[in-house]
């Protein structure tokens, strides 16, 4: 079963943000085991207010994709330039209409 993972947090510094992303991926073509893709979403609404949509084709291969050691170093890099801690949500998909 398909597995999605949100992630919300807020940051003043977007662009140093943005640079640790491309950093990342220049260094790590391979996106690790299961993930299916990524989207970052900028709120409208909310000032300074993101969400990342991260899709993987299975919980147990985004639990192995998070423990790998790069991505864990990368995550903690994002976190730090952060205005305050992140929310997570875990979510199975129990439906998928593509139009």
């Amino acid at each position: 079963m398909k597995f999605v993972q949100t992630i919300a947090w807020n940051t003043s510094r977007e662009g140093e943000m943005r640079a640790v992303a491309d950093r990342f991926r220049a260094e790590n073509p391979d996106p690790g085991p299961g993930f299916l893709g990524l989207k970052l979403l900028k709120d409208r609404d909310q000032e300074n207010s993101y969400l990342v949509v991260a899709e993987f084709e299975s919980y147990d291969l985004a639990m192995r994709n998070s423990a790998r050691p790069e991505v864990d170093a990368f995550n903690k890099e994002m976190m730090a330039l952060a205005d305050g801690p992140p929310t997570f949500g875990n979510y199975d998909v129990v439906d998928e209409n593509m139009a």
